[in-house]
Order: structure tokens, then C-alpha cells, then sequence
């Protein structure tokens, strides 16, 4: 039987690296024998089934076409807690208890906010609420949207549906816990998650190269309380001020 190019290619590497033949090395070490699909569908597994975490990075908001800078910890209970900043202009700090939300902003953060309305205006808003925390009931209309992002289960709905194609990478580490890379791509974009070596497979990190929908996020503090604690001090009741 004639061998072929590739088996002339394998027989000529066995023999001058010691190889005891051509088919795929099976993966040592952590996740020995899985493949890049595998590890990534046992690390949205492990993610989406953690009580609670901590999300830091940027993302793209969609409204603006600009970046929302998140630090935020939240849980499954609805609780979050956490600073957010739209297009890196001024700071948001959030609280959600059970039924309230607290909000504080600087005032870089309030002027952005309020473009398109008049200077007197936009300095009034800022002369009363610029560091200064307020409350609302998380049910309101006007806190829906914000609340709504502080439920773990909502932010990753569907995160662990669907197949995927990822390969596996090199180990490394992210934040000083082992991990292993994967490479997965969609089109002509090219994303990377880091999946946790040691204890549970956690989702460590997710970065795209996407122009349209950036993403640089990681995932840490899985299991820990959120801390709630509602601000000391005045706080601005801002149901009131609509009676």
C-alpha cells in the first residue's frame, strides 16, 4: 500500500523526535482529555450556578454606542452593589436592598446625564443630588431598569445555551488563580475566556476584539455577600419629592 504524504511526514517526524505516532496528544494536566467546548460548557455550568459574584470591566452600551465601565457585585436574590460609568465620564455608586435603591453620583456624572438640558437646569440637578445619596423603591417605574441589571439570573440568561466551538489554549493565570484560555470566534470576531483550574471551573474573565461590541469583563468574589448595608446619613427620598 502506497503511504501517503502525510504518512511519510508522520513516520519522518517518529523518527527523528522519538514520537510513537501522529494521532492528537490528548491534554494533560487540568481538564485532561476535554476538549475546548467541554471546559467552556462546564464554566458557564459552574457561573451561572453561583449565588453570587462580582462583574468588573467594560462593556458596550447599546443606547449610546458608548462604554459602561461596571464594578458591580450581585446575587440571585436581586441584591447588587457597586459603581458604574457611563463612556468614563463621572462615577454612579449603587445600592439594592431587598425593596430600595440607593443611588449616589458625582457630578461629572450628572452633567453627562443631563445633555441637552439647559445650563440652570443641569446646575440645579447638580447642586442637589452631587454626592449626595438618594432612595427610591426598586419597584418604581424609574429604578426598573437599574434593578433589573442587579439580578444575577437576568444578566446571565442564556449565557449557558446554546454549543459552542472553543478551543482550548495555553494556562495561565488571571488575577493570581490558575486557568486555562479559550479561543472561540464568531465571524471575523475573535473572543477569549479564562476558565478557573483549581476548585470549581468558574468563568474568570471574557475579552472580544469586536469593534462593534467590545466586551473586557472578569468574574470574582463568587459566593460572597453582597454588601447591602443602606447608607448612614441623610439620604434624598426621591418618591417624595413626586407627592
Amino acid at each position: 500500500m502506497r503511504r501517503t504524504a502525510f504518512a511519510a511526514l508522520c513516520l519522518a517526524a517518529a523518527a527523528t523526535a522519538g514520537l510513537t505516532g501522529c494521532a492528537e496528544k490528548k491534554p494533560e494536566g487540568p481538564f485532561a482529555g476535554l476538549s475546548g467546548s467541554e471546559i467552556a460548557e462546564r464554566a458557564m455550568k459552574a457561573t451561572t450556578g453561583a449565588p453570587s459574584l462580582r462583574m468588573t470591566g467594560d462593556v458596550q452600551d447599546d443606547d449610546t454606542g458608548g462604554t459602561i465601565r461596571i464594578d458591580m457585585a450581585l446575587d440571585k436574590k436581586g441584591h447588587c452593589a457597586g459603581t458604574i460609568s457611563m463612556g468614563g465620564t463621572g462615577k454612579a455608586e449603587l445600592i439594592k436592598t431587598d425593596d430600595t435603591l440607593f443611588m449616589k453620583y458625582d457630578e461629572d456624572f450628572l452633567r453627562a446625564q443631563s445633555e441637552g438640558d439647559s445650563k440652570e437646569e443641569t446646575d440645579a440637578v447638580v447642586s442637589f443630588m452631587a454626592g449626595k445619596w438618594t432612595k427610591t423603591a426598586a419597584t418604581g417605574k424609574d429604578a426598573e431598569d437599574m434593578a433589573g441589571f442587579c439580578d444575577l439570573d437576568s444578566v446571565l440568561a442564556g449565557t449557558d445555551e446554546g454549543s459552542t466551538d472553543a478551543k482550548r489554549g495555553a494556562a495561565t493565570e488571571v488575577g493570581g488563580v490558575p486557568a486555562i484560555v479559550l479561543h472561540e470566534k464568531d465571524g471575523k470576531e475573535n473572543y477569549t475566556a479564562y476558565v478557573a483550574t483549581e476548585g470549581k471551573p468558574y468563568l474568570l474573565k471574557v475579552t472580544s476584539d469586536s469593534k462593534k461590541d467590545p466586551v473586557a469583563i472578569a468574574f470574582t468574589d463568587f459566593g460572597k455577600p453582597v454588601p447591602v448595608d443602606a447608607p448612614r446619613g441623610k439620604v434624598i427620598d426621591l418618591d417624595k419629592l413626586g407627592d
